[in-house]
């Protein structure tokens, strides 16, 4: 954002040094164990949902950090099911 208290001509103030934050403390307090969930899959009757909400499994006993391929490849099987829905 220009500096609008300058002189006409005045050459732009620099560009704020980027501020240290200090790192945030490494599980302060926190349970680290890896523990599985223990959620029951009830499968639903339709084999492509079912295949796809079984996924969800492997993730019992995985850090949350490897949670996400596994969420993306569960959301995007449920796409694709519903949109085979609209398909002749």
């Amino acid at each position: 954002m220009p500096d609008l208290g300058a002189p006409p001509g005045a050459a732009p103030a620099p560009a704020p040094a980027a501020v240290a934050r200090p790192a945030a403390p490494a599980a302060a307090g926190r349970d680290t164990e890896v523990r599985p969930l223990g959620v029951e899959f009830t499968p639903t009757g339709d084999p492509e949902v079912d295949a796809a909400l079984g996924r969800l499994e492997v993730l019992d006993g995985v850090p949350t950090e490897g949670h996400l391929p596994v969420y993306e490849d569960v959301h995007q099987r449920l796409g694709e099911t519903l949109a085979a829905l609209d398909r002749p």
